[in-house]
């Protein structure tokens, strides 16, 4: 009869069933509670008068008489068959669900099933499971205040529709009416099934005391140590209750607690049903429904024992029962979770060390990872919903983290040595389990034939393992096995069974062992579920956020932050198939989640990096030369024996002196730091990645993410830019500090394994870029617009002049000192730094915009031209002519002002020559063996034959720093300013008349008193000297552009030049000729820098004579001068 009933197959089809069903109802419950995830019908005004009418009326609803009310749900009628189908069909899984749990304990009663949590261990278990199951579903359906209109509307719509209500409604509809108060019903309905469920129950009297222990009992008696015996350290753990060991207390409590709520009565006539009862009331206040769902166990047991009569006994035990949790449970959770810490901190470094050892103490691994798992769900369920108590501590453990870690540790060693520990079990089963199996069946004096063949088989499976189906790679599918084990269980648990299982506890508990190994061979991982499984903090994402909040603010618990995130990969396995909407929003609320620790993880980890390189960067600053002059002077005034400091002045200690230590017990700022450090990076040796919903999530990647966020905003912050007041960091400060911060940063690849030269090159390469990937201005920007307007604007206005010898631009002096030295920004090794800094692809944008600048000086030249040109063209052709000239000299304008833009022409070019000069140095410095090739293919180029090739080349050379006959960024710059409207002749009259211009305004210049020519510093005042780079350059370009001789155009300028500039010796004003020396050097500079011209060329139109006696007598005025 027994064999026909399929008492074990329904158990477990049921109990997988009644997951299922649960978690759709807690997923209706959510949906309808949210305001943006309520179903669209049951928001919408117009259906307000249908949805109250429905409520009202159910389950009678009238659609006939009615019309004026449910109008809305005949327009729609559709869509809300469409819509709410899936919610009618949930509940209608909730009644069939019932149905057959009805049919199941009836049919179990029926058999007078025996049942022991220690004997037939799987049919306890399930049907334990299954009273709780369908309680917490008839539970969860009652809290959905939505499920009437719900149904009502689904209803009204199909009997719209098809013209009659649906078959299920009404048996539904009373369903509903049934459960509106879930405890009384159940209650009533659970009656008949008291003594089964007591019986159950009370089987937890062998179990659930001991395990109930305090911190001090696991102590005293060393629960989990593996050192507290050495000499039985190889011996295999053996008990009676094998799978008991590892049985959840969350779970036992649950089935105590709900059990007799539903089967009360026991309460009053079984003293061991009480005592049970009361122990695990004195545990905690909240149990478990579902996920975040939780019943606050002493207010429901209360409300619901004061509804009936002769229950005050029971309703004072619950007031007293809660009275001693909120008095001693928080504490004495707290001390087993101290304990349960150290424990698996021993537990976790033997096996790391020993991982042989996992093959005999396996079950000791279970255990320890059950115990915290039930410690760390029950915080969480009392921290989530106690709001007052007078001991918030005991809610409240930072110390959570480390317990996380040591359980992720022992879940990994499992999941790593899984080889060892099935070659161990395999033997275990095949020649221990089998044979005693045997030698039990043998000693029995019954064994039906059913019975018989199951036994059997169990030999027969367990004899015919091998260590060469596991050498060969052969995978071991135990399940039948156990399915069989529970079947037997089923066949032998019933009141008439020929066969009593209670009567042979031999064969249970060696049955229950072979079940336990069998487990260790294929079922690792699900049973890593049932004793370790978290997943349920995704439901608590306030509480666990602010737990992992707490931690981070330990020093020491930061090693083990690391856990956080790890725990979030195990939240996929809370999905289950009959709900697969949610799989979604779990995924998105998990890798949010995961992502918060990582990225805080992340942002503590790269402060404390970034501190510790600035302090380096302040130590490596002492040591920078600037600083040494006060130590040479202090030195100096020794020897000349000059005042010595008072006592009141405080000496200045010497780089070095922070490294000198007179007691190790004094720990600097810097040696916390490091400490630090060493913490958080120990967390990312947990391992390289791990999966999140299929995600594969590298925890060091965050790290390098948030370093190089950091680490860009921190050099951008040491360029110390102030737009107001144009300061900003010496470029050599600043790569000085920069090489500081990197040597700081390598050193950190000795904690954790990242490649820090990776991150080095995406920041520093970012920062040759105007913006970098955030979107931020960068160094090359700051430095740019300094240079521009900064340096470059008042060295446009002479007050800044560049100094042809020294190679840089020096300040003028004059009363209205700069804010800053041009010299200390400009001078040689200050332009290397910069082309260091920015490199190829920064200063390639300092010269786009230098050419910018270009630009519009020469579109406002050509417009001075276009307003002379009539004028410009009679002095074209009589420039010989001395009368002629006089003439049209007085009706030229804008002499001055052409001038002066040709000099910030000048004044730009030159900058960037030096810039030019400045970044070929560093690019043979770290590419020598790239800058070679690009040289011979420059000088190996001529634009004679092709242009565009030579051009090519000459911008591949110029982005490497070599100087060109032809600047061809210039030339690109010129070519753009050409329009559709521009005809090519009327551009090359342009071209030509402005060298005429610039040529015939040279005299003007000699009316400046700030014309004259420094020997010092190898040039004019007035930074005039730049005219000769301007006017070879722009001539270049221009004519390059037009496809013109640039030599021919450039000696007719040399003879326009020379013919006015010999005219002024025929000048009888002084004021006229006051700088003329000066100004004839301008015509040597103009040769002396073209490619194109030669002193031949400069003899035939103007006397050296003339030149030898210009350079005497600015030497000589040079000599009176600073005589």
């Amino acid at each position: 009869m027994a064999y026909q009933l399929k008492l074990a197959e329904k158990l477990v089809i049921l109990n997988d069933r009644g997951q299922g069903v649960l978690v759709r109802m807690n997923q209706i419950k959510k949906i309808c509670t949210e305001p943006k995830r309520r179903p669209y019908h049951l928001t919408d005004k117009t259906m307000e008068s249908a949805v109250k009418y429905i409520n009202r009326k159910f389950p009678n609803i009238d659609i006939r008489g009615a019309n004026q009310h449910i109008s809305s749900i005949q327009k729609q009628k559709s869509a809300i068959l469409e819509g709410l189908q899936s919610y009618y069909e949930s509940f209608i899984d909730v009644m069939e669900f019932r149905d057959h749990v009805y049919e199941l304990l009836n049919t179990i009663d029926a058999c007078q099933c025996f049942f022991n949590i220690t004997v037939n261990f799987d049919l306890t278990k399930n049907y334990l499971d299954l009273i709780v199951t369908y309680a917490s579903v008839i539970f969860m359906l009652s809290r959905i205040d939505d499920k009437k209109a719900l149904v009502g509307m689904y209803n009204c719509a199909h009997e719209m529709s098809n013209g009659n209500s649906d078959p299920a409604y009404p048996r539904l509809g009373q369903m509903f009416l049934e459960y509106d108060h879930p405890w009384r019903k159940l209650s009533e309905e659970f009656g008949p099934h008291t003594k089964s469920v007591t019986e159950a129950l009370l089987s937890l009297h062998l179990v659930y005391p001991r395990r109930n222990l305090s911190a001090e009992q696991c102590r005293s008696a060393q629960l989990l140590s593996l050192l507290a015996s050495p000499a039985a350290m190889l011996n295999p753990v053996c008990c009676e209750t094998m799978a008991c060991e590892y049985l959840s207390m969350e779970v036992m409590e649950r089935w105590i607690l709900m059990g007799f709520l539903l089967c009360h009565t026991s309460l009053n006539t079984n003293p061991g049903s009480q005592s049970l009862w009361k122990m695990a009331l004195r545990n905690g206040l909240y149990i478990t429904v579902i996920r975040d769902e939780v019943l606050n166990i002493h207010k429901l047991s209360e409300d619901f024992f004061d509804t009936f009569k002769g229950y005050n006994k029971r309703v004072a035990d619950i007031k007293e029962c809660k009275e001693i949790v909120l008095a001693n449970c928080g504490t004495f959770r707290r001390e087993k979770r101290n304990f349960l810490r150290n424990a698996l901190k021993e537990l976790t470094k033997v096996l790391e060390d020993e991982p042989a050892l996992l093959g005999p103490k396996a079950l000791f691994v279970f255990m320890a990872l059950s115990f915290s798992r039930d410690e760390v769900l029950w915080l969480v369920r009392h921290a989530e919903n106690i709001t007052k108590t007078k001991t918030p501590e005991d809610y409240a453990d930072s110390h959570l983290a480390e317990l996380l870690y040591f359980m992720e540790k022992l879940r990994s060693l499992l999941v790593n040595h899984s080889y060892v520990i099935q070659r161990y079990h395999l033997q275990y089963l095949s020649q221990f389990d089998a044979l005693v199996l045997n030698d039990t069946i043998q000693g029995m004096n019954v064994c039906p034939e059913e019975e018989s063949v199951l036994l059997s088989s169990f030999v027969s499976t367990l004899s015919a393992m091998t260590l060469k189906n596991l050498d060969g790679g052969g995978e071991f599918d135990l399940k039948p096995f156990r399915l069989d084990w529970l079947r037997l269980q089923a066949y032998t648990s019933t009141g008439k069974a020929p066969l009593a299982l209670k009567d042979y506890p031999d064969l249970a508990k060696i049955m229950n062992m072979a079940q336990f190994h069998t487990r260790m061979m294929d079922n690792v991982n699900e049973l890593l579920f049932e004793t370790a499984d978290l997943s349920i903090l995704c439901f608590h994402a306030r509480v666990f956020e602010k737990m992992f909040s707490q931690s981070c603010e330990d020093v020491y618990m930061q090693r083990y932050l690391m856990s956080y995130p790890l725990v979030c990969s195990h939240f996929s396995q809370c999905l289950h198939p009959l709900c697969p909407e949610e799989t979604e929003v779990m995924e998105q609320q998990t890798l949010k989640l995961c992502v918060t620790f990582l990225e805080e993880i992340a942002r503590q980890t790269c402060t404390v990096v970034l501190d510790i390189c600035a302090e380096q960067c302040n130590l490596n600053e002492k040591l920078l030369p600037k600083h040494s002059a006060e130590k040479i002077s202090t030195v100096r005034n020794k020897k000349l024996k000059k005042q010595v400091p008072k006592k009141g002045e405080v000496q200045k200690e010497k780089p070095g002196t922070e490294s000198l230590r007179k007691d190790r017990a004094v720990v600097t700022n810097l040696d916390k730091m490091h400490q630090m450090l060493t913490e958080l990076c120990t967390s990312y040796s947990m391992g390289v990645d791990f999966t999140v919903f299929k995600h594969i999530i590298v925890p060091a990647e965050f790290l390098l993410s948030q370093l190089e966020l950091k680490l860009t905003k921190v050099i951008v912050q040491m360029a110390s830019y102030n737009p107001s007041t144009h300061d900003i960091a010496r470029p050599s400060d600043l790569l000085s500090g920069i090489q500081a911060y990197i040597s700081s940063l390598h050193n950190l690849s000795c904690y954790i394994n990242i490649d820090v030269s990776r991150l080095v090159k995406s920041v520093l390469l970012q920062q040759t870029q105007p913006l970098d990937s955030y979107g931020a201005q960068t160094i090359t920007t700051l430095y740019t617009n300094w240079f521009l307007e900064g340096l470059l604007r008042q060295a446009s206005s002479a007050l800044i002049v560049h100094c042809p010898t020294t190679q840089c631009f020096i300040n003028q002096n004059i009363e209205n000192e700069q804010s800053f030295n041009a010299e200390e920004y400009s001078d040689i090794s200050e332009l290397r730094s910069l082309s260091e800094l920015i490199g190829p692809y920064g200063l390639k944008f300092l010269n786009e915009n230098l050419m910018w600048h270009i630009i519009s000086q020469v579109g406002e030249m050509k417009k001075l031209v276009i307003d002379n040109m009539d004028v410009l063209v009679q002095m074209r052709a009589n420039y010989e002519n001395p009368d002629a000239m006089s003439v049209l000299q007085k009706k030229l304008t804008g002499c001055e002002n052409v001038l002066k833009r040709m000099t910030i022409v000048g004044v730009i070019l030159s900058f960037r020559s030096m810039v030019q000069d400045a970044l070929e140095e560093i690019m043979g410095k770290h590419c020598h063996f790239l800058m070679r090739p690009i040289k011979c293919l420059k000088d190996s180029s001529y634009t004679d034959t092709d242009i565009k090739v030579a051009l090519d080349v000459y911008e591949m050379a110029s982005a490497a720093g070599l100087s060109c006959d032809i600047d061809p960024a210039l030339v690109a710059a010129i070519a753009n300013m050409l329009t559709d409207n521009t005809s090519i002749e009327d551009e090359f009259k342009i071209s030509c008349l402005l060298l005429v211009y610039i040529a015939v305004s040279l005299p003007t210049l000699c009316q400046d008193p700030n014309s004259f020519y420094r020997r010092e510093h190898g040039g004019h005042q007035n930074n005039i000297h730049c005219l000769a780079t301007a006017v070879n350059h722009l001539a270049a370009a221009m004519f390059t552009v037009q496809r013109k001789s640039i030599q021919m155009h450039l000696e007719e300028f040399l003879k326009v030049a020379s013919s006015v500039l010999l005219q002024l010796g025929q000048s009888e004003e002084r004021v006229e000729t006051k700088n003329r020396d000066s100004v004839y050097l301008l015509l040597h500079m103009i040769v002396q820098e073209s490619p194109f011209l030669s002193q031949d060329i400069l003899e035939k139109c103007f006397p050296y004579v003339l030149l030898r006696n210009a350079y005497r007598e600015v030497h000589q005025i040079f000599i009176h001068t600073t005589g």
